[in-house]
């Protein structure tokens, strides 16, 4: 849970171009919108993936269980005393 809450601090990380000029001993930052979309994308992606993987998982392991044959015997043979 506290990824998710880091996660839009990484986006915007990833998304910032940085460079230094030593001529003028100063630092820029700029934001690009494209890679912050791209890996905007990418994140939705593989969370698209990694929830088919686990919905195809699910339905095979329910197929297994349905398809369970289970041998019971039952000795119906049974005597009763009156008395």
């Amino acid at each position: 849970m506290r990824i998710m809450l880091a996660l839009p601090i990484v986006l915007a990380l990833a998304a910032c171009n940085v460079s230094s000029d030593d001529a003028n001993d100063s630092m820029t930052v700029q934001y690009d919108q494209n890679a912050a979309e791209n890996a905007v994308a990418d994140v939705g992606n593989f969370a698209e993936d990694v929830g088919g993987k686990i919905a195809n998982d699910v339905q095979d392991t329910a197929d297994k269980v349905q398809n369970t044959d289970i041998d019971v015997d039952v000795d119906a043979n049974v005597e009763t005393n009156n008395q």
